[in-house]
């Protein structure tokens, strides 16, 4: 029986586009369904009957949902160019700061691009103090995970892409070069690496996407 993998995503979601990057570094071949978030299909429903949200692996007939857990789902079932480090503790740290930007650095940055005037100077504060925490993070290293793209690199598209756009939408900058160019070279380099920009969607349809949104990239997970 042929090996069938599907998945179900969103063009404009960096938590979808992280499961294309991993699909495309291992060389996995698989079979892609856009879906419509204001009238998701019966599929996505079915499949993910909990949550209701992109992006979704179905692995012959499984469904694995949430982007982080994909993710690893994916490195644990096929092998070639691993994304998680081998080393248990590398494995665990790896874990940690993928759950930091999804769960601290996330809602920071939305606070701080789209909050109410009067809070919006503690949150760009607050924004650049986790910024602080990544910029330490990455330190000398290539990428979050050494010389090779990892987990941490992947979780971390919408830095290293979708935060540029919401700035220009929002008109509030916090990824400066100036401030932070440990994380700004990183951003540079991920960007523009095989395998990734070929999966990064185009910059102009995704501006007015998110403008037709309110800068919103929360439609998944």
């Amino acid at each position: 029986m042929a090996e069938e993998v599907l998945l179900f995503g969103l063009w404009a979601s960096p938590f979808s586009r992280r499961v294309e990057m991993a699909l495309k570094l291992k060389g996995i071949q698989y079979k892609y369904f856009e879906e419509d978030i204001t009238n998701k299909s019966p599929s996505l429903l079915k499949h993910n009957p909990i949550h209701k949200k992109i992006p979704v692996l179905v692995h012959n007939g499984k469904p694995i949902a949430e982007s982080q857990v994909i993710l690893e789902y994916i490195d644990e079932t096929w092998k070639g160019c691993p994304i998680f480090p081998k080393d248990p503790y590398e494995r665990a740290n790896a874990r940690f700061w993928a759950k930091f930007i999804d769960e601290k650095f996330l809602p920071g940055i939305r606070s701080a691009l789209s909050g109410e005037e009067k809070q919006h100077e503690n949150a760009v504060k607050e924004a650049c103090e986790l910024l602080k925490h990544l910029e330490n993070e990455i330190g000398e290293k290539k990428y979050f995970g050494g010389e090779a793209i990892g987990f941490v690199d992947i979780v971390a598209n919408i830095i290293g892409f979708w935060l540029g756009i919401s700035e220009e939408i929002s008109g509030t900058k916090l990824l400066t070069r100036e401030e932070f160019p440990k994380l700004s070279n990183w951003a540079d380099v991920f960007v523009s690496s095989s395998g990734i920009k070929e999966n990064l969607p185009p910059k102009d349809k995704l501006i007015a996407y998110l403008r037709s949104l309110g800068t919103r990239t929360d439609a998944s997970k």
